[in-house]
């Protein structure tokens, strides 16, 4: 018996210059209407869903601290390594796409073709 194989495919977007995301600052921008979050860790990009998964409200309005994310409007904190819940009233996680910085400084963020996976 033949098994199918479910083939996702993928698209790599340039969504800003490294340079307008200095270590231990974060940028929000937009790839079809959605909110993403670039966050960089200490040199470490990352990327999010741009909005808290508990209630709409954009995180880049939040602040950083250590390897955290919290959200402004209820405190919930949000672990930037795997996009965890680590506060209530959030229970769900933060969605994280794959990010990279070409060696040009563009930072791309591969996203799936279709509508964008985000938590709420």
């Amino acid at each position: 018996m033949a098994r199918s194989r479910l083939i996702r495919l993928t698209r790599h977007i340039v969504v800003a210059d490294a340079a307008e995301v200095p270590a231990g600052t974060m940028k929000m921008v937009q790839v079809d209407g959605t909110d993403i979050l670039l966050v960089n860790l200490e040199g470490t990009m990352h990327a999010t869903q741009g909005t808290c998964s508990h209630e709409y409200f954009e995180l880049d309005k939040g602040f950083l601290t250590a390897d955290s994310l919290t959200c402004a409007l209820h405190l919930s904190r949000f672990d930037l390594q795997s996009g965890d819940a680590l506060d209530p009233p959030a229970e769900l996680p933060l969605v994280k796409y794959p990010v990279t910085v070409s060696e040009g400084g563009e930072v791309v963020v591969e996203l799936p073709e279709g509508p964008i996976p985000i938590n709420e």
